[in-house]
């Protein structure tokens, strides 16, 4: 038999026994206990034990939900080579689950038994240039990674990387028009975008085979019974994504989470509310809007950061953008930006009135950026999501931790 792999470059290189207060880690399979992948799983879970100096149990569980990621996000088949270069849904995803793990353990969430090479690329920093060369020295077949890896791969130059790759997808945070664009330009392949939540695994993706729309994040995945719901439990065509758990619960959905009595909540209603907010076309497919409470309005307008952010990352100069609230004591808050500049581009007021110029052609008028900052790092979680509640604390509050201040420009002064 082949051996199972999972090539996982961004995590893995910072979790060790030195750096993160691992006690034990489960590897958690969707394998029968037994069988040929189920060895295999156990034999992997000896060498990273050796490799990261902590205990890892091998843990069943048939039908995991990161089966279904694998299968019907990533499209990994038995003759291939994945990567997935993202830390909680996916292929190996290391998360602390309050719901049915201590703390102090890692979780690694794996598909064994639906790939077949595990290759472990222990990067620290991250390099983009390298992550390359990996992937046509492997041969890899399905890549999967976050908007974040996205960003910075297609800084370079991606026509030269004579890959072998069939399948592409993202993970994490909807991936911006303008970053698939530029990979289908190089390699021919649309990147396939999802949404899951590490609670539930992978829900929704625009699986193999189906159609993908631009900005849709896809149609609900086997196994899920996906409502968009308002405040009211009541269907509409945006609202938030739940999941409806009368009658089979999804296999993927976590028991709950734990208080210190060691008592469950959180999803045991009859719906499984997720605090993201969609909608819903007559197709059926779903298109990201934001966290609840990233959505915000302006002047009693309702404001989708991503769309916003989408619109920014298409201008030459940005490599990465968030949008977040600012105070306005006439239209109560203002759209700002927050900008991570290519390499080659000065954070100056030229540059700024280019991007404001620019977006203002872009955007309706109650949707215009008003004041933009740039900065050399956006605040991250582990997998690569940006933390916009630090920026909006920055906004609000003066400071945040984890967040660097940059330069700033307002609209009124940069175009009147």
């Amino acid at each position: 038999m082949r051996v199972f792999a999972l090539l996982f470059a961004f995590a893995f290189s910072a979790v060790n026994a030195q750096t993160f207060p691992i006690k034990t880690m489960r590897l958690v399979s969707g394998v029968t206990p037994g069988s040929a992948s189920d060895t295999m799983a156990r034999v992997v879970a000896e060498k990273m034990s050796a490799s990261l100096g902590v205990p890892v149990i091998v843990e069943n569980r048939l039908g995991a939900g990161g089966v279904v990621a694998a299968k019907y996000v990533a499209s990994a088949e038995p003759d291939g080579h994945l990567i997935s270069i993202y830390t909680s849904a996916f292929t190996v995803a290391p998360l602390l689950n309050p719901g049915t793990i201590d703390p102090k353990e890692l979780t690694a969430v794996a598909t064994l038994g639906t790939v077949p090479t595990v290759l472990i690329v222990n990067q620290a920093p991250f390099n983009a240039k390298a992550l390359l060369g990996v992937l046509e020295r492997s041969a890899v077949t399905t890549f999967c990674a976050p908007p974040t890896v996205w960003r910075l791969l297609i800084q370079e130059d991606l026509a030269a990387c004579k890959v072998s790759l069939r399948e592409v997808c993202g993970a994490g945070e909807p991936l911006n028009p303008e970053v698939i664009n530029k990979v289908h330009e190089a390699w021919g392949l649309t990147i396939r975008d999802g949404y899951g939540q590490t609670e539930t695994t992978a829900i929704v993706a625009n699986s193999p085979g189906q159609k993908v729309k631009p900005g849709a994040m896809g149609r609900p995945l086997p196994g899920y019974r996906v409502l968009i719901l308002d405040a009211d439990g009541m269907p509409r065509s945006e609202g938030e994504i739940c999941l409806d758990l009368n009658g089979e619960r999804p296999a993927g959905l976590m028991q709950g989470y734990a208080d210190a009595s060691g008592a469950l909540s959180g999803a045991n209603d009859q719906v499984y509310r997720t605090g993201d907010v969609a909608s819903l076309d007559e197709d059926g497919y779903l298109t990201f809007v934001g966290r609840a409470d990233d959505v915000f309005k302006s002047s009693d307008y309702r404001i989708s950061p991503f769309e916003l952010e989408s619109v920014l990352i298409e201008h030459e100069a940005v490599a990465e953008a968030a949008i977040v609230p600012s105070p306005d004591e006439i239209r109560l808050s203002v759209p700002k930006a927050y900008i991570l500049l290519i390499a080659s581009a000065a954070p100056s007021r030229e540059t700024a009135q280019s991007i404001l110029k620019y977006t203002n052609q872009r955007l309706a008028p109650f949707k215009r950026i008003r004041r933009l900052e740039f900065v050399t790092e956006l605040p991250k979680t582990i997998s690569g999501k940006i933390r916009r509640a630090q920026l909006r604390r920055v906004e609000y509050e003066g400071s945040a931790d984890e967040v660097s201040r940059g330069v700033e420009f307002h609209e009124k002064d940069l175009l009147g």
